[in-house]
């Protein structure tokens, strides 16, 4: 997987100065859109999309200092359909706009070529199954709440402590199937995966039983889900969790990401100092 990656790094590079159509990008990694969309953000840390636009604007940064074309020769290259467009972007990313740094030769930002490799520690390893589900319900209470990368998500947790004790037994009591108990799930997460971004959280149960009038419920139709599981400091071992799925396990594994709910069951020490965690990714197979 971080061969094809990288190749498309390199298909990036090659149409810097075209509308890069992340479609075909993903076809020239041999995966789904949405798996290379995942991935990259997993492993740069930024979105796909703003990876593109920073790259662009680095080399027409180059281009604008060496002053070879004219300002609206270079924005439309680059993709920009005004002067004005390009000079908005451009000073969004350097601090200052085209004209400007020509006439002064002002430092600019750039953003590197980004390339993946993979770092074989064997400090910890992953333990994880594979399981096909039928379809079902999750059953509980729903926020739209903005994605937090790293730490505690505020917005989840004002949420939480919002439902009262009643409504949580209520709701516990309906968990039929794994995983079991209260778990969150995260469902219509913005395809950029970039910080801020709104998802849908629900604090619920996984089930076949029909929601009560006065609680949420999302339908997930059957499918696959990797189950990864750990234990240790909280919340550090739940984040690092996260980041070994997607720099460890996804490369070295026949499996690519799905769009489908993600779902997360942690039970806390009575200090909460320390987890046991439980993450659902959904996957499929990859064919080659």
């Amino acid at each position: 997987m971080l061969e094809r990656l990288n190749q498309a790094m390199e298909h990036i590079e090659s149409h810097l100065d075209e509308q890069v159509d992340v479609a075909e990008l993903a076809r020239s990694a041999m995966t789904s859109e949405y798996h290379l969309r995942r991935m990259f953000s997993a492993l740069s840390g930024i979105p796909l999309s703003e990876y593109i636009r920073r790259r662009r604007l680095t080399v027409a940064g180059a281009e604008v200092l060496a002053g070879d074309r004219t300002l609206l020769d270079i924005a439309t290259r680059y993709g920009y359909g005004s002067g004005e467009a390009f000079a908005r972007a451009f000073r969004a990313m350097h601090g200052v706009g085209p004209g400007e740094a020509r006439r002064t030769g002002a430092a600019l930002h750039s953003q590197p070529r980004m390339s993946f490799r993979l770092v074989v520690e064997g400090s910890s390893s992953l333990r994880y199954r594979i399981q096909d589900k039928e379809e079902f319900r999750v059953v509980g209470r729903k926020a739209r709440v903005p994605l937090v990368h790293e730490g505690a998500n505020p917005a989840i947790a004002d949420f939480i402590r919002g439902i009262g004790p009643e409504t949580l037994e209520r709701v516990e009591a309906l968990s039929d199937q794994e995983p079991k108990g209260i778990v969150g799930v995260s469902d219509r997460i913005d395809p950029s995966r970039a910080e801020g971004t709104e998802l849908d959280y629900y604090h619920g149960v996984v089930t076949r039983a029909e929601a009560p009038a006065d609680m949420d419920a999302l339908h997930v139709p059957a499918g696959t889900w990797a189950v990864f599981e750990n234990s240790g400091p909280f919340p550090k071992a739940l984040q690092y969790l996260w980041r070994d799925v997607f720099t460890q396990w996804f490369p070295s594994n026949p499996y690519r990401s799905r769009p489908a709910p993600e779902i997360l069951r942690v039970r806390l020490s009575e200090d909460g100092q320390r987890a046991d965690a439980e993450l659902w990714i959904p996957v499929e197979r990859t064919t080659a």
